[in-house]
């Protein structure tokens, strides 16, 4: 009876969330979702589903608290050097060099900045070992989230120490405030860059088309179907053409596999066809 009930007031739970903050629970790995509310429910010494049900009732700021939690906003600026330099590599110049007018990114699951800034600074770079830095003003690099409070801090262009554990000497030099914490990235990389709230799941894809879409690390928590609908929603946001990366411990599913062809297997890069 015991398992019964906390089923059913995991169930509820879930619903509720759903419900009143438009959260996708019902598209997440149900694993995931336990650990991540039992992180929050230790936090606040409940005991089941349902009193922490009637906590977020009396209590609203632990709504906020319980999001985060379930959103993952952990991550560095150039989390995976190896990614990173892969997508110079074979992304950034394949884009710069096309008859394209602008060159539009879209980092979807963009947490705090980091990532967005990251490229940001490869397509700076990039044109600047060109001596191209008046054709700069036609990259556009976009994140999205679903955190308001993590795009507020995406906005500032601020970072910890921490955030810098991945990032090369030279380009923390180059691109970042020497004096801190926090940090400040350069004025020449931020407007390169914004922000905007958008639910992966609920939304369909920003205005489009995007030359690059990177979403690392965000399709590993939803469930299978999802997954593969999202793939479906990349591959129309992109040209002909254009390049896709995902997570290194995520792959292509189902018909996406003949949507995109592989260009580094490893740092799983691939391109539209």
């Amino acid at each position: 009876m015991t398992d019964a009930l906390d089923e059913a007031g995991f169930d509820a739970l879930t619903q509720k969330i759903s419900r009143e903050r438009g959260f996708g629970c019902a598209s997440y790995k149900e694993k995931c979702l336990r650990r991540r509310i039992a992180v929050r429910m230790r936090a606040r010494g409940m005991h089941t589903f349902r009193d922490y049900a009637r906590l977020l009732d009396a209590d609203p700021h632990e709504y906020d608290r319980l999001l985060d939690a379930l959103t993952i906003n952990v991550t560095k600026l150039f989390r995976n050097p190896e990614v990173f330099a892969a997508i110079a590599e074979r992304v950034v110049p394949a884009l710069w060099d096309s008859t394209a007018p602008a060159i539009r990114v879209w980092s979807a699951g963009s947490s705090s900045g980091e990532e967005p800034y990251s490229l940001a600074v490869l397509f700076h770079r990039h044109a600047a070992s060109r001596g191209e830095l008046g054709r700069l003003s036609r990259v556009r690099v976009l994140g999205t989230d679903i955190d308001r409070d993590s795009l507020t801090r995406a906005a500032r262009g601020e970072f910890e120490e921490v955030a810098f554990a991945d990032t090369a000497p030279e380009l923390r030099r180059r691109y970042f405030s020497p004096s801190g914490p926090p940090f400040r990235v350069s004025d020449e990389v931020r407007a390169l860059v914004s922000f905007e709230r958008r639910d992966l799941l609920r939304e369909p894809p920003p205005p489009g088309p995007f030359q690059l879409v990177t979403c690392r690390n965000v399709i590993i928590y939803f469930d299978r179907g999802t997954q593969e609908e999202l793939f479906e929603r990349f591959h129309h946001a992109l040209t002909p053409g254009g390049f896709l990366v995902l997570g290194k411990v995520e792959t292509l599913l189902g018909r996406a596999r003949t949507m995109f062809q592989v260009v580094d297997a490893r740092e799983r890069i691939f391109r539209k066809l």
